[in-house]
């Protein structure tokens, strides 16, 4: 990921660069190849929001990071805007698609596993993407990360993870037996709202954080993060309203079919 140094930019941002860019092509021929004579073909639309999604990234790899208002518009791009194109793309049901039957059964048999379960809750998305974020701010890490740029480049790709993660519990667009119902994950989705709003505004006026950056830097960083936290989970909430599939009720059994005719 982007060194938090100039100086290390230059070095990795190259390398990091191709992840988007080699994922980005992978995605698109393996929808080209869904459009081959026989097969169901797939979704415009999928194909454009996965292309978003690579493109933000690429963007925030090549965004140089000086200031701490330029590590918040990262952040954002990274563990935020980035997941939504990239989940909306519904890469795993492509990646479904692509596969031989015996690889995918065994993939969604993993999904099932009661680990997976609980890794893709969307309370655990919560904890890794907003705790992750108190604890990058509130503690030495963000000071460290100033000072190592491997570490900054973990945290990058810890952001990035968690955000697709958080992302895909809340409005993950392919099937899933043990998806949360949708009142809780909009719940949830509130509580990351005011997660953000509450450490944006922690950092705007300056207290309990250990940001090594002037008073005008940490409030800018702060009103990206409020206002443009507020946006990604507006689109979010949105997201999630448009996938939403109501479960028909199942109409109760005639009470001569449960007592047995006569």
């Amino acid at each position: 990921m982007v060194s938090a140094h100039g100086t290390g930019h230059a070095t990795t941002v190259g390398p990091a660069l191709l992840v988007p860019l080699l994922v980005g092509w992978l995605y698109l021929a393996a929808a080209l190849r869904q459009r081959a004579p026989g097969r169901a073909g797939w979704s415009h639309w999928r194909t454009a929001a996965f292309a978003v999604g690579c493109a933000l990234l690429a963007v925030a790899l090549l965004l140089p990071v000086e200031g701490f208002a330029a590590h918040m518009w990262q952040h954002l791009l990274i563990g935020m805007l980035a997941p939504l194109g990239l989940v909306l793309g519904a890469p795993g049901a492509l990646a479904l698609r692509t596969v031989d039957r015996r690889a995918g059964r065994a993939a969604l048999r993993a999904l099932r596993h009661p680990a997976a379960r609980t890794l893709t809750h969307p309370v655990t998305g919560l904890l890794l993407t907003a705790g992750g974020l108190w604890l990058l701010h509130l503690t030495p890490l963000y000071r460290a990360t100033l000072a190592s740029p491997p570490l900054h480049d973990l945290v990058n790709l810890h952001f990035l993870l968690s955000g697709l993660l958080f992302t895909w519990s809340i409005a993950g667009p392919e099937p899933a037996g043990h998806r949360s119902g949708v009142p809780v994950r909009l719940v949830v989705l509130g509580v990351a709202v005011a997660a953000h709003a509450s450490l944006a505004q922690l950092l705007y006026a300056g207290l309990l954080v250990d940001v090594p950056a002037p008073p005008d830097q940490l409030r800018a960083g702060a009103t990206i993060m409020y206002y443009g936290g507020d946006l990604a989970e507006i689109l979010l909430a949105l997201a999630l309203l448009v996938s939403w599939r109501p479960q028909p009720r199942r109409r109760p059994a005639p009470a001569a079919a449960l007592t047995g005719s006569r």
